[in-house]
């Protein structure tokens, strides 16, 4: 999405449209997890994503890599990702050929084991993120097409699964996510820009793989403060599904870190040009910090500051998640 130079088109806009449906699905996928008894991490290193990397569990193995957006990308890889299950395919609960198969066979096991156990007995209800004022739909969703529910029944769950595969990959030829059909899902958000319906148009030269330790050494600054950023991501989420009355205070870390932080060094560095004919890009690295996140992504806002006066707006950005999160 980054690498798309008019970020106002459609095509950018249809792709954050996904984005932002698949953050809503990471929350509904954690509710049910909580629902029936687990405990998500997302704090862990591992959890974070390396490039390039393998879609986990999938059949055949898709490789994930990170590169500028092209129709190549749409197609082979993005469509891949969001196709729509076969009618009458079977639940597959590993190793999937479809992320419907994966979700029908996910469904059927809270079914059998509702029937003989009290699966929903402790739901975490405060644990999980059901306010449904946390989500708002962005340009090219639909209200109608699913939000934030809490998950505390066999039905409840099914309701959390049927919003991410009918948003997201659909059911066989269904190319609606709403019942007013205002709202494409995934998959055909992906046509509509593969088959120049919502053209792609220029995207930047960014680098495939980028490499912090590969950038001039100005530019390494601006990179580190995105993967911590991105880091420190991951441990709002954490908050987000623990147990804790203010809640909608990390709801706004979350939202300030995306829209603020991320997004601004994104659309920074994809514009920044390595001397080889190739651009600056986010690299999305494991970022590792010390005991004192947010005041190790305070020191690297200072020094990106520092190297890029353009950019100083980002430290009163992190300074004010630090006052908030002393609250």
């Amino acid at each position: 999405m980054y690498s798309i130079e008019d970020q106002g088109s459609e095509a950018a806009l249809l792709i954050r449209s996904i984005v932002a449906e698949e953050m809503l699905h990471a929350a509904l996928a954690a509710n049910v997890l909580l629902a029936v008894g687990g405990d998500p991490r997302f704090d862990a290193l591992d959890m974070v994503p390396t490039y390039p990397g393998m879609l986990p569990h999938h059949e055949p193995p898709l490789e994930l890599n990170l590169v500028p957006c092209s129709l190549e990308l749409i197609r082979d890889v993005l469509m891949r990702i969001e196709q729509p299950e076969v009618h009458g395919a079977s639940p597959e609960p590993d190793a999937y050929e479809t992320l419907g198969q994966f979700y029908h066979a996910l469904e059927l096991a809270i079914k059998d084991l509702s029937a003989s156990h009290d699966l929903f007995a402790a739901p975490q209800a405060d644990r999980q993120l059901s306010d449904s004022s946390a989500y708002t739909p962005v340009a090219f969703d639909a209200a109608d097409s699913g939000g934030l529910m809490l998950v505390d029944s066999a039905d409840s769950a099914t309701a959390a699964i049927e919003v991410i595969v009918h948003q997201g990959e659909g059911l066989s030829t269904e190319r609606w996510a709403d019942p007013s059909h205002q709202e494409l899902t995934h998959y055909y958000k992906l046509v509509q820009i593969a088959d120049g319906t919502s053209p792609l148009g220029r995207v930047r030269p960014v680098a495939s793989n980028p490499r912090t330790a590969d950038f001039p050494g100005a530019l390494q600054a601006p990179s580190d403060l995105f993967n911590a950023s991105y880091r420190y991501l991951f441990f709002v989420l954490q908050e987000l599904f623990s147990e804790r009355p203010n809640k909608q205070a990390f709801v706004g870390h979350m939202y300030r870190l995306m829209s603020q932080v991320l997004s601004r060094l994104g659309l920074f560095l994809v514009r920044q040009p390595l001397g080889d004919g190739t651009n600056a890009a986010p690299t999305f690295e494991r970022y590792d910090f010390d005991s004192n996140p947010l005041g190790e992504l305070a020191s690297l806002a200072a020094t990106t500051a520092e190297r890029f006066p353009e950019l100083a707006d980002l430290r009163p950005a992190i300074l004010e998640l630090q006052a908030a999160s002393e609250l």
